[in-house]
């Protein structure tokens, strides 16, 4: 069995701000959501920005059916917070609560890299401090990363497949590919799929500084700045971004908004390294080739790459190089930015918030533009979109993820046709 499937509603917890529609303002804006760090002392880690959700107010959802009231509120980690609001949105957003369907086969799959490591490190100290017996009776359910799904679906009553993925930085795409295989393949009708992440703890970012994977930079227009030649490193981030899939004929059935379908997914690894990505890219490369083989397209076809484009040296000219491995002569031809530009780096998330740009870069027909880029690169010599927006028709769209451990990730979006 092999049906189609399609994208009905789309929820968003970013740096640009809660909800989709002010997320996709600010990205049509071309707004930084990254600010100064001010929840810790910056001067021990040389790190200045983040990219956090400033605009969550968790009271403002302890009356909204289906999210948290504020006893809920105390047992989620803010990862887990994020994912239940982003999945709400999503769901008011496809105008269901799919109800006419078998709870078993609605599913929810949410990628998540790390789960709830500042509770952890919180209840660590109490540990130190007072020994075992102290540690919180709900340490071990708000650490887990799985809990988001788990949670996502006691709000839903959705009963059918229900776990989360973990592949780093790739995670919200791959939870999103395997939604789309079990939808596909008839294993479910309905999945609410993406991505979620949280980590505000001075600790995360000495961890990713001391590898030298964020930038130092204060200047909120040069600090991430993907396929520059001055990059530097990303700007860590936060959020959650939840994505409707659903089987075509139903969601045609009952007159559902379709954004656009999700038509192909190619999920490879490089075996080569614990965080540099192959340089000849040629497995994430094949992840771009399984994707588009798998929607029926060519290179040819292809409007626009969201890319992971990180804003780090390896990354972002390595990625350059699957680019052309996979799209041969037709590479200087499709237009590629980086969301990472504004929001910065989402880690768990990034793939699932920028499924989001795809679906609506297809219903709009626009481009964003890659912000804070000046100075170009010899080895990343494609078109990035740094002159400005582009409005154009998007008849497909692929999104990139790569995460530490060479895990590779690219979904295939098409606009919708009968």
């Amino acid at each position: 069995m092999s049906r189609r499937v399609v994208i009905t509603g789309l929820g968003a917890v970013t740096p640009l701000g809660t909800g989709v529609e002010k997320f996709w303002e600010g990205i049509k804006e071309n707004k930084i959501g990254y600010s100064p760090i001010e929840h810790f002392d910056t001067e021990r880690t040389g790190v200045k920005l983040s990219g956090l959700v400033r605009d969550f107010d968790e009271t403002a959802y302890y009356e909204t059916k289906g999210c948290f009231d504020k006893k809920e509120a105390r047992r989620m980690d803010t990862f887990t917070k994020y994912a239940v609001v982003a999945a709400h949105e999503a769901l008011e957003d496809a105008g269901s609560d799919f109800s006419d369907i078998d709870p078993y086969r609605a599913g929810v799959l949410i990628g998540c890299g790390i789960g709830g490591i500042d509770f952890t490190l919180s209840e660590y100290e109490k540990y130190l401090e007072k020994g075992p017996g102290r540690v919180s009776v709900f340490y071990v359910p708000m650490m887990i990363a799985n809990m988001a799904a788990g949670t996502v679906a006691m709000k839903t009553g959705f009963r059918g497949a229900n776990f989360s993925i973990a592949s780093a930085c790739a995670s919200g795409t791959h939870a999103l590919g395997e939604a789309f295989r079990k939808v596909k393949d008839g294993y479910l009708d309905v999945c609410i799929a993406g991505g979620t992440e949280s980590s505000k703890a001075e600790f995360t970012y000495g961890g990713f500084n001391n590898m030298k994977a964020l930038t130092r930079s204060d200047d909120l227009m040069r600090a991430s700045i993907p396929f520059d030649k001055e990059r530097s490193g990303f700007v860590l981030g936060e959020g959650s971004g939840m994505l409707i899939l659903e089987e075509y004929e139903h969601a045609k059935a009952r007159g559902a908004k379709i954004y656009c379908e999700l038509a192909g997914y190619g999920a490879t690894d490089d075996g080569y390294h614990m965080t540099s990505p192959m340089p000849s890219g040629e497995a994430a490369g094949m992840g771009m080739t399984l994707a588009m083989q798998e929607a029926g397209v060519s290179p040819a076809d292809v409007d626009y790459i969201n890319a992971h484009g990180t804003s780090t040296g390896l990354n972002d000219k390595y990625e350059t190089a699957a680019i052309k491995l996979a799209f041969g002569e037709e590479a200087s031809n499709v237009k590629i930015n980086s969301t990472k530009s504004m929001i910065g780096h989402l880690l768990g998330a990034a793939g699932a918030v920028e499924a989001v740009v795809c679906a609506k870069t297809i219903e709009e027909g626009f481009i964003h533009k890659t912000v804070g880029y000046e100075v170009p690169d010899e080895e990343c010599d494609l078109d990035y979109c740094t002159e400005g927006n582009i409005q154009q028709e998007v008849n497909v769209a692929l999104s990139n993820s790569l995460g530490f451990g060479g895990h590779n990730g690219t979904l295939c979006f098409k606009k919708i046709k009968d």
